[in-house]
């Protein structure tokens, strides 16, 4: 049977893909380790790989990334979010399916790899249902975002959220209390979290650009938020923070100030 295969280098990747006949499907697995809807991603696709026969040419192969360490490899195809899947066969991308909807991630594998669908026992094998993906750079403001690292360390806003029943409209008093626990939990998404103008790749001031450019040159991992794609976050943080302006510098959950803290600390 086949098997998900983690590519620990990018040497190690291009050296895989250069080996792949042009008739392989390859299936790309971008994930973030501690992203709890890539551990599920990670199980659904090893049990659609364990379908498929080892097969000499491969019809199908089944590699996983960390989006993290191997970053140039994530910009490459684009990753957007993680848990990301990336269908390639010949070099060219055939889909992209971002977020944890297995049904839809089985469904382009089948499609893509021809022949028809693997069965196991004359049934498909099971698949838990579906996670909301966590966004690694700019996607859509929903009520139910939640960060995740990009391939540089960082963290962006989610995007796939699960669909939930409508709800009672809440107060005033219970939006801003529902606000707060969900900045609560964002400030404390990585250990250096950075709420910035734009994305470390594209930032949209010169603060943010500049606090960017000190953390990477001190080589400091960190998740951000592009806090302009995000109205709630960006006004109900200052009142959180007390603190009224952007960037924002968070370590273990406690603010460390903006940039004229962070370029000239206290003795």
């Amino acid at each position: 049977m086949s098997a998900l295969t983690e590519v620990p280098s990018e040497a190690a990747f291009a050296q895989h893909m250069s080996n792949a006949p042009a008739e392989t499907l390859i299936v790309l697995y971008f994930y973030a380790s501690w992203a709890a809807p890539c551990t599920q991603m990670r199980n659904i696709l090893s049990a659609l790989a364990s379908q498929y026969p080892a097969t000499t040419p491969p019809t199908v192969s089944f590699v996983s990334i960390d989006a993290e360490q191997l970053p140039d490899i994530s910009e490459e195809y684009d990753v957007s979010a993680v848990p990301f899947v990336v269908c390639v066969k010949n070099g060219e991308i055939l889909e992209s399916i971002s977020g944890s909807d297995a049904i839809k991630v089985r469904d382009a594998i089948e499609r893509h790899v021809g022949g028809g669908a693997p069965v196991d026992g004359g049934h498909r094998a099971h698949i838990p249902p579906p996670l909301s993906a966590v966004a690694r750079e700019n996607g859509p403001a929903t009520a139910t975002q939640q960060p995740v690292s990009t391939p540089d360390g960082s963290v962006g806003p989610a995007a796939n959220a699960v669909p939930v029943s409508a709800a009672p409209a809440l107060t005033p008093e219970q939006s801003k209390e529902a606000l707060f626990a969900r900045l609560g939990e964002l400030v404390k998404a990585a250990p250096v979290m950075l709420f910035m103008k734009g994305t470390p790749s594209s930032p949209q001031c010169g603060f943010s650009r500049q606090l960017v450019g000190i953390l990477r040159e001190r080589s400091i991992k960190y998740g951000f938020f592009n806090i302009l794609a995000d109205e709630d976050v960006r006004q109900g943080l200052k009142e959180f923070a007390e603190w009224p302006t952007f960037p924002q510098l968070w370590v273990a959950g406690e603010l460390v100030g903006g940039l004229d803290i962070v370029s000239f600390p206290s003795p």
